[in-house]
This record gives C-alpha cells, structure tokens and sequence, in this order.
C-alpha cells in the first residue's frame, strides 16, 4: 500500500516516538519512519539527505526550536516548501490550528489517544494526493 514512503516525525516526548512507530509498523512495515526528539535533530536530517522524508510529522510544542520555527523554517525554503507537513499535536486550540495553516501547514491533526483511532489518522494522511490536495479551514484540520 505505502511501498517507499519515508515519513520524519519530530517529537520530544519519547512515548509518542514510540507509539507512532508502533501504529506505522501496523499499517506497513514497508514504511520507513525516521524519529527526531526535536526541531533542530529534524532540520538537519531534511537538509543532509539521504533519506529524504515523503512527508513530515511535528510535534508543536518542543524545547529549542518548536514545531511553528521548524515549519516557517520549511516553508520557506524553496528546496523544502513542496514537502507535505503534517501538525501532530495534543492542542485542538484554534489559534494554533489557524497559525499552523498561515505557516503553510498541509494538515493539522490532534494527537488521538487510542491506537485505532491514532492508526486511521495516519492512514488517512498516507491515501491523501499531496500534489493535489490544497486544504480548506474544514479539511486542514483531521479529528478523528
């Protein structure tokens, strides 16, 4: 289903890290996840390839650079800006979710507590044409 799809995932809580590596391995083993505790570990990884991610996953809230520095970092470098990020955050609060969208975010998605809901989301963000997909306020944000 997801033949080759390398995916980066930044998050400084070792639990998450863990989890989402628990629910890709479900889904398709196939899928190459590559784990940062933080922004800055993430940069360096996207700048000095290979691999190079399909598609980001960032955490919001994390010491040194957060997720919005590493997102307005992202999108506005021209080598960088066409790769698919993904907000993965506990906070549904509605500021964050419009910023994330100004900051060039592709979609915004709250961390869900069970593993079959956190499964769909992540499924649901690997069947999505990101070259095609331009988000709107009620499809940027994914609540499962």
């Amino acid at each position: 289903m997801n033949n080759n799809v390398t995916i980066f995932y930044a998050d400084d809580d070792a639990d998450d890290l863990d989890f989402f590596r628990d629910v890709t391995n479900a889904i398709d083993k196939s899928i190459e996840l590559f784990t940062h505790e933080n922004g800055n570990q993430l940069l360096v990884a996207v700048r000095n390839p290979p691999p190079s991610p399909h598609i980001i996953f960032l955490d919001l809230n994390m010491p040194g650079k957060d997720g919005f520095e590493v997102l307005k970092e992202l999108k506005s470098s021209e080598e960088y800006k066409n790769i698919p990020v993904v907000i993965f955050s506990t906070s549904n609060d509605q500021k964050n979710i419009i910023r994330s969208k100004e900051l060039g975010a592709n979609l915004y998605i709250t961390k869900p507590n069970s593993f079959a809901k956190f499964q769909k989301s992540i499924e649901h963000t690997l069947s999505i044409n990101w070259e095609a997909f331009k988000p709107s306020l009620e499809t940027f944000f994914y609540s499962c």
